[in-house]
C-alpha cells in the first residue's frame, strides 16, 4: 500500500476511525474508561472500543485495529436495521 513501511500492508484500514484499546482493566472499569473518554472528548462519540484477550494480544496491531473496525461497522449496520 502506498506510504506504508515496507513489508506492512494495511489493505482495509480505516484511518477515520478511531479505535480505543483497553488492556488489563475489569469489565467495569473497562465500561467506565469508554464512558469517561466519550464523555471528556465529544469526537469519541463514535469510536470503537475493544478489550485485549489471549486471542488478539498475538496480533498485530494492525490486524487488530481492521478486526475492531470491521466489528463496529457490523454493529453499527445491525443497530441501523433494528431501528426499523
Amino acid at each position: 500500500m502506498p506510504g506504508s513501511p515496507p513489508g506492512i500492508y494495511l489493505w482495509g484500514m480505516d484511518n477515520q476511525q478511531k479505535i480505543v484499546i483497553l488492556h488489563g482493566f475489569s469489565p467495569e472499569e473497562a465500561l467506565a474508561a469508554m464512558r469517561a473518554l466519550k464523555a471528556a472528548i465529544p469526537q469519541a462519540a463514535d469510536a470503537a472500543f475493544a478489550t485485549s484477550t489471549e486471542t488478539n494480544l498475538a496480533w498485530k496491531l494492525a490486524e487488530l485495529i481492521e478486526h475492531v473496525a470491521e466489528e463496529h461497522r457490523q454493529y453499527k449496520e445491525l443497530a441501523k436495521v433494528k431501528k426499523g
